[in-house]
Formats: structure tokens, C-alpha cells, sequence
């Protein structure tokens, strides 16, 4: 299960990091066009914004795995060691809950949206929606194995230890 979180969280920063650069350009693009060339292109924003969905949703899914994500662990600091794990699972539990209801209320969101079409992009607006579902599945997934990692007593290494 470790190596398949650590490959999934290793895609998902490098899908987010090229959806980042990608949007970056195409937003650079813009203002040149709009600027220096006197025509901006009319997919520009939306594509941006299309991008934008994406790469944030899976940024912080593997924010999840590797604990980049904000919390706050006074009180929990603050416990003895068995109720520091109690609830640090509850937690996590909390997570991955979020993480499932993301799936199902994402998928829900796709299924609704995909007839519509957005105009500047030809793409279906579902498409847009698809990571809340994908990345709301990575969550209960990262979640779940800090879970297992806090039953058997060990810490989940990030990436970059």
C-alpha cells in the first residue's frame, strides 16, 4: 500500500506542478495577446480556469499524504500517547470521510454537468469536475493509510524524507 500511495502522490504533485506551469503560460499567452498583439485568444481564461480545477485538486490531495496540509495539533500534541493516536485516527477518519463524500458529490456534479459544453474550449463541463471525484478518492486513500500507519504505530514518510 506504501508504494502505491507514494506513486499516486508523486503523479498527482507532478500532474499539479505541470498543470501549474501549463496554466502559467497560457496565462502569460494572454497577456501578450492582449497587450503586445492587441487580440487576446478567447480560450485563454477558461482553459486557465479549467486548469486551475485540476491542478489545485490534486495538489491537495497529495497534501493529505504528505502532511502539507493545514491543521492545527495543539490539543493533540498536548495528550498522552494512546489518546494522541485516538485521535489522530479520528481525524484522519474525518478526512477520509470528506475525501468519499468529494467522490460521490464530484461524480454526482460530472454526471450533471457533462452536456453542457464550454463554449471557448469544446470540452464538456463535466471534464472540469472529474478531479473533485478522482482527488476526493486519492484523499480517503492517503487518509486510510495514515490510519493503518497510526494502528501499527509508525508515521507515514513524505516524499521528501
Amino acid at each position: 500500500m506504501t508504494a502505491l500511495s507514494i506513486l499516486l502522490s508523486r503523479l498527482s504533485l507532478w500532474f499539479s506542478a505541470f498543470g501549474l506551469v501549463s496554466m502559467t503560460v497560457i496565462i502569460g499567452w494572454q497577456v501578450i495577446g492582449r497587450y503586445l498583439l492587441a487580440s487576446a485568444p478567447a480560450w485563454a481564461e477558461q482553459a486557465a480556469l479549467f486548469l486551475m480545477l485540476w491542478f489545485i485538486l490534486f495538489a491537495a490531495a497529495a497534501g493529505v499524504r504528505e502532511g502539507f496540509h493545514i491543521r492545527l495539533s495543539l490539543m493533540q500534541d498536548s495528550l498522552s500517547e494512546p489518546r494522541r493516536r485516538f485521535l489522530a485516527i479520528v481525524c484522519h477518519a474525518v478526512v477520509g470521510a470528506f475525501g468519499l463524500a468529494m467522490t460521490y458529490g464530484g461524480g454526482q456534479l460530472v454526471i450533471e454537468t457533462w452536456q453542457h459544453m464550454i463554449p471557448t474550449l469544446g470540452l464538456p463541463r463535466g471534464l472540469g469536475y472529474v478531479p473533485l471525484a478522482i482527488a476526493g478518492l486519492l484523499i480517503a486513500f492517503f487518509a486510510l493509510e495514515h490510519i493503518l500507519a497510526e494502528r501499527s504505530d509508525r508515521k507515514v514518510e513524505p516524499l521528501w524524507s
